[in-house]
């Protein structure tokens, strides 16, 4: 067994990835990350169960607490899996707050929540430099850390923060780290970003512009539970006692989930279907008629990265050894519906991006 790199050399979560083939014992050529290219197959089989269980009691602890909503927290640890950010996009009172609490607990990190809002400044989200005078009355500098210094961080209502605020925020998902009177200070590792964003209600807020969008590894859509999970929720919580969420893992098993997520091995019939997803959704590459005449921008680079990582935890999450083109099929809306946009002549003809997103997927099904 490998020892254990240090957290301190677990790579950004949005960056160029690049693939080696690597032979394994059958003689099979599969495609995976240069990390894993030292590794035997029998140690990451191994791993990999080892996982699978702990992954499954994390789910299973996540339903005491979250009633339905399979696919959102699926799409949700799969975020914190790859190392990313995610997007949740709800009405009210659908738990999205709940969820990021519920998975901070559980997942055993510091998690702490920002309300955003027009007149909410880059220091009360990353800090300040104050005045301080010691009892021998010489004077200094003394950095105060916000609320960003965590590791989970709910961003309730992004697009109500000021475009400064926003950008702000974007540094520290990017770089992993705020500079502050000209000085850089590093935040905790692992650091991801839940940001929530109510889809009825638009006087007041602030877009998102795509260059900030695209750093969100997934676009989240949380919508009403189904029945049986309502009825479940409405027995739960309205009585004297209520369930907390239990702990089932801890930050040091997280950081190492994220590595084993690189070093899953992807067939080659996946890349390309990857590939071929992707592209397919560029209006100047594409050679679907409906993309060309609809489609104002498609998906970048970043989303193939999204999309390779994405899948290869959620081929964990199911107790999988390596992911397939199901979960490339099943992954593309929340990879990509943030990453496109139709232009104006599509939406006059009734045109969405689900729709899009749905064409360019059809031929992998």
């Amino acid at each position: 067994m490998e020892a254990v790199i240090a957290a301190e050399e677990l790579p950004e979560p949005a960056f160029w990835v690049s693939f080696a083939p690597i032979e394994f014992e059958e003689g099979s050529f599969c495609l995976a990350s240069p990390a894993s290219v030292n590794v035997s197959s029998t140690d990451l089989v191994a791993e990999v169960e080892a996982l699978g269980r702990s992954l499954s009691l994390v789910r299973e602890r996540i339903g005491e607490i979250i009633f339905g909503q399979r696919e959102v927290v699926e799409q949700a640890l799969i975020t914190l899996l790859c190392g990313g950010h995610a997007l949740l996009i709800g009405v009210p009172g659908l738990a999205k707050t709940r969820l990021v609490e519920t998975l901070g607990t559980i997942l055993g990190v510091d998690d702490k929540r920002i309300q955003c809002t027009p007149d909410l400044m880059p220091a009360d989200i990353l800090g300040s430099e104050v005045l301080e005078e010691s009892e021998s009355g010489r004077r200094s500098f003394r950095f105060i850390p916000g609320p960003v210094f965590c590791q989970l961080l709910m961003a309730d209502e992004i697009n109500r923060a000021s475009p400064r605020t926003q950008s702000a925020l974007l540094q520290a998902m990017q770089e992993g780290r705020v500079s502050i009177a000209g000085q850089y200070h590093p935040l905790p590792r692992p650091f991801h970003v839940l940001a929530t964003q109510n889809p009825l209600e638009q006087e007041g807020t602030y877009p998102l512009p795509e260059a900030q969008l695209d750093r969100f590894l997934l676009q989240i859509d949380v919508d009403y539970p189904d029945i049986d999970a309502e009825r479940q929720m409405l027995i739960a919580t309205t009585g004297v006692l209520e369930d907390r969420p239990r702990p089932a893992m801890n930050v040091a098993e997280l950081m190492a989930a994220q590595r084993l997520v690189r070093r899953i091995p992807v067939g080659e019939s996946v890349v390309e279907a990857i590939l071929s997803l992707v592209r397919s959704g560029r209006p100047d590459e594409t050679a679907i008629e409906g993309v060309r005449r609809f489609v104002s921008w498609g998906p970048g680079p970043r989303a193939s990265q999204a999309l390779m990582l994405a899948c290869r935890a959620r081929a964990l999450i199911d107790g999988r050894f390596s992911p397939s083109i199901d979960d490339v099929v099943a992954l593309a809306p929340p990879v990509l519906r943030h990453r496109m946009a139709v232009s104006f002549a599509g939406r006059a003809e009734g045109v969405t991006v689900a729709r899009v997103i749905e064409q360019i997927s059809a031929p992998l099904r």
